[in-house]
């Protein structure tokens, strides 16, 4: 069997497990009143994805075993933190103000319930599928130059660093009493970088397609490069820093912040 078909089944099987864990998350938000759950799922969706992937794939004999276990060992280790980490942060905290926008105030029952099918998981569920290309590709295709691999990793480890290490630093700064805590965090990974989060998270998915896509030769590469050029756009440029910075730059301190840190890819601070 050609890979070409073999990762027309992967697909079909991500597009399966996509689809059910959407279905429950719908289920989970309308009985806990709040969409966002649906960022918990993200992670752990990928996961699905990689594993089904890798099952798939080796049940019709394609891939190299040794990145289609990388690939699902990187992914778990990623999707596990992020997870667990929203999980956590999430706890006694209500509807997300993203969703609650997204979803014009409604409730998650009757017509919200359907706008929000509609707007989030439909549309997370897609997303899923599009952000694993890699993990679906690298599960079907023969590694050709196993050092980009290695060089995939270093990558996947430099991105999840600032994405692990920025939520902490930013947790243990909002743990801090409002009246004597900075006016902004300027210190650590932040001082580098204004989005350390979420230029890691970016940087792991240029890591896993390099794993995935460009180890396995040009077809797989090019077959996959939407996936991190997409996760990076929108981590960037939609969805998460130019979302947050329009807000954040209401304030003075952080327009003086701005000013000397890094929006996305971190350098050394500017002084003065």
């Amino acid at each position: 069997m050609s890979a070409l078909v073999g990762w027309l089944w992967v697909l079909l099987a991500a597009f399966v497990v996509v689809a059910l864990a959407m279905a429950a998350t719908a289920v989970l938000a309308r009985r806990t009143r709040r969409a966002s759950v649906v960022d918990i799922t993200w992670g752990l969706a990928c996961l699905g994805v990689a594993i089904v992937a890798t099952v798939v794939a080796r049940a019709q004999g394609l891939g190299s075993s040794w990145v289609q276990w990388l690939l699902v060992g990187c992914t778990t280790v990623w999707a596990v933190r992020l997870s667990g980490h929203i999980g956590w942060r999430s706890i006694g905290h209500g509807e997300d103000p993203r969703y609650d926008r997204l979803l014009g105030g409604l409730p998650i029952d009757g017509a919200g319930f359907r706008v929000a099918v509609r707007k989030v998981f439909v549309t997370q569920g897609l997303a899923v599928l599009l952000i694993t290309l890699p993990l679906q590709v690298g599960s079907v295709a023969q590694v050709r130059w196993p050092v980009v691999a290695w060089v995939g990793v270093l990558a996947f480890a430099v991105g999840l660093f600032f994405e692990a290490v920025g939520d902490v630093q930013l947790e243990r700064y909002k743990a801090l009493p409002r009246d004597s805590r900075p006016a902004v965090l300027d210190t650590g990974l932040w001082a580098w970088t204004r989005h350390p989060n979420y230029f890691g998270d970016a940087t792991v998915w240029w890591g896993l397609w390099l794993i995935g896509g460009l180890a396995c030769g040009w077809w797989a590469a090019l077959a996959s490069v939407i996936a991190p050029v997409a996760m990076t756009h929108f981590l960037r440029n939609v969805t998460g820093a130019a979302l947050l910075e329009r807000e954040m730059m209401k304030r003075p301190a952080f327009v003086e912040y701005a000013a000397r840190t890094a929006y996305f890819v971190p350098r050394p601070p500017r002084r003065g």
